[in-house]
């Protein structure tokens, strides 16, 4: 069976659903799990920010940030669901 051209948007959207699937798990599980060991570990997330950027070029000023990403365990299970949903359908 012949694959078409994938392109790197294609991986992008893969990705991004994959992501937002381990967002919706992520979510879940700190809102229905007990308290206990079982929650810390999947709902343990790292934020990384940047800013804010203070861009000044005399006639616009622009101040941007904090920009974070919050990453967790569960987003990257999401993102090897998404891998393999993908490759299994395509």
């Amino acid at each position: 069976m012949a694959r078409g051209d994938r392109g790197p948007l294609f991986y992008f959207w893969w990705l991004g659903g994959g992501f937002v699937l381990g967002g919706l798990l992520h979510s879940a599980m700190r809102r229905f799990l007990p308290q206990g060991p079982a929650k810390e570990i999947f709902t343990w997330a790292v934020t990384p920010t940047i800013g804010p950027v203070h861009i000044d070029l005399l006639v616009v000023s622009l101040t941007l940030g904090p920009i974070g990403l919050d990453v967790s365990l569960l987003a990257l299970v999401g993102v090897v669901i998404a891998y393999f949903f993908a490759r299994s359908i395509f």
